[in-house]
């Protein structure tokens, strides 16, 4: 299975660039996932897709202005980190552009002084393990100083930094949004609860590498980078009651759907756990828990394009994409979404 099988060409102006005023008002494309037929919607009538009894699974995961822009004390020299993962305490696993400029043992200021840094170690891929320095509450610094780490493909400044989360995000720790669940309003939420849909919280933090390119030709050489999972028993019980009352496993967004086929065992059903996953979905996968996926649209050659496939069958996504293309929907994490089921 080669990477150029997952292509599709994209014009530039279909990428999303900000969010719409209202979340729920973005379009849906409904995918049959035996049949490839597609239906087009408003994103709030998702609800009449959704049946009593069925079970909707979302990441509750917060994202955190990760995004610092400081200078080396050396220089003055101006250098950008993104946070990337908590070690320990003060210490994180960050991304540094340029990385040349930072060497163990630099320095680096943030915000007058507010917040300063000292590189302790390169690790895998060039990453940097900065040790920070500050007086007062990390993450009250973090909210004053740093910014949302949108995507490269998004150009413009993001007004609001609450439109890059979830409404019902909750546990900080992520460096991007799990963006299906962007669409939600707490209206549609309730609207869905009291049609009696269940709704399980899951949080996967979601890493960079979700969203790094796959590089290598063969899919099956790609390696994905680990992401911490949590599930609560709360959430265990709802999944597995659906399961056994014959209702749907339907999650918000491909962390939601690794997160919960990282957890099941051979037969769907999931305990209470935590940890680290490198899962990796392209076709050819069997799904042990998963029924349907409510997802946005995902790069070209990207892992989330191959696990939608692994769903849908990759004909049926190539198809319903380039539908999606001729009738100008909104790519990427700001864009429209699609269910599949």
């Amino acid at each position: 299975m080669k990477r150029q099988d997952f292509y599709y060409d994209l014009p530039e102006e279909l990428i999303a660039q900000d969010p719409l005023e209202d979340r729920s008002s973005s379009r849906l494309l409904v995918l049959d996932k035996k049949t490839g037929e597609t239906q087009h919607h408003t994103f709030r009538e998702i609800v009449n897709y959704l049946n009593p009894g069925d079970c909707l699974v979302i990441n509750d995961t917060k994202v955190i202005p990760a995004r610092l822009i400081g200078a080396k004390e050396e220089t003055g020299a101006k250098i950008e980190v993104l946070l990337l993962k908590r070690k320990q305490n003060d210490v994180w696993e960050t991304l540094v552009k340029p990385g040349r400029k930072a060497k163990t043992g630099t320095r680096i200021s943030f915000g007058d002084g507010l917040l300063k840094g000292e590189v302790i170690d390169v690790v895998d891929e060039g990453n940097r393990l900065i040790r920070f320095e500050y007086d007062g509450i990390f993450e009250e610094i973090l909210d004053q100083l740093g910014q949302m780490p949108l995507p490269p493909y998004i150009t413009h400044q993001l007004k609001d930094k609450d439109r890059y989360n979830t409404v019902y995000a909750a546990h900080e720790g992520s460096a991007a949004a799990p963006t299906a669940g962007l669409h939600f309003t707490p209206e549609l939420l309730e609207e869905i609860d009291r049609k009696g849909v269940d709704i399980a919280r899951v949080t996967l933090h979601v890493g960079l590498g979700t969203f790094r390119p796959v590089k290598v030709e063969d899919v099956e050489n790609h390696h994905m980078h680990s992401e911490f999972y949590m599930i609560d028993e709360k959430a265990a019980e709802k999944i597995n009651g659906a399961k056994a009352r014959g209702g749907r496993i339907i999650c918000v967004g491909t962390t939601s759907c690794r997160t919960i086929e990282s957890a099941a065992d051979e037969n769907g059903h999931l305990k209470a756990c935590s940890g680290w996953t490198e899962i990796f979905i392209y076709p050819g996968y069997t799904f042990k828990a998963l029924d349907g996926l409510i997802t946005n649209f995902h790069l070209p050659e990207s892992t989330l394009i191959m696990l939608v496939s692994a769903l849908a069958g990759r004909d049926h996504v190539l198809a319903a994409y380039e539908e999606a293309v001729r009738e100008r929907y909104r790519f990427f994490s700001f864009g429209d979404a699609m269910l599949i089921i």
